[in-house]
């Protein structure tokens, strides 16, 4: 099996890990801190805001059954793409949207995608689309959180976690 990577910040990354892990496709998560100005930072140094980081989840996917078009769709549906520095009551620029890349054909996509998204709002998405800079997986107890903790701190409804694992691709 071929996979493919994309490296989404949806706020809180607990919930937007989770929320990925219930979609079809996606074989592996990992949370960590991606497009910052250190080395090897700690989630108490992200947490400053003063790294540049954004919580971020690697979501490493099945083409053949999730392609990158639906998977950011879905992305969409857990974000307001319109908030900056903000998901639900998380504050802070480590706590900003964004579609971090690391294969430079899939931009087209990407670019396709964040058009069809801004047709639904008046105000500019304030989601960034860049290529992947760095990225540092987070503490062991960041992964996977709220399998590890149920009842934790998450930002998304759990209907949001629902709607993942129903949704399918309908494959382009």
């Amino acid at each position: 099996m071929k996979t493919k990577e994309i490296y989404l910040a949806g706020g809180c990354f607990w919930g937007t890990e989770h929320f990925f892990k219930q979609i079809e496709g996606v074989i592996e998560t990992e949370v960590g801190f991606a497009n910052g100005n250190t080395e090897n930072p700690t989630y108490k140094e992200v947490y400053t805001d003063q790294t540049g980081y954004a919580e971020t989840v690697l979501v490493k996917y099945d083409p053949e059954v999730a392609s990158l078009k639906f998977l950011l769709q879905m992305f969409f549906k857990a974000i307001d793409p319109t908030s900056l520095n903000k998901q639900g009551h998380d504050e802070g620029t480590r706590y900003r949207t964004g579609v971090y890349y690391t294969d430079e054909a899939d931009l087209a996509t990407i670019n396709e995608v964040f058009a069809d998204e801004q047709k639904h709002y008046d105000e500019p998405l304030a989601v960034e689309k860049l290529p992947l800079k760095n990225f540092y997986t987070a503490e062991e107890y960041h992964q996977d959180y709220l399998d590890k903790n149920p009842d934790g701190y998450c930002h998304l409804p759990l209907e949001l976690f629902k709607f993942a694992k129903q949704a399918k691709d309908k494959m382009q």
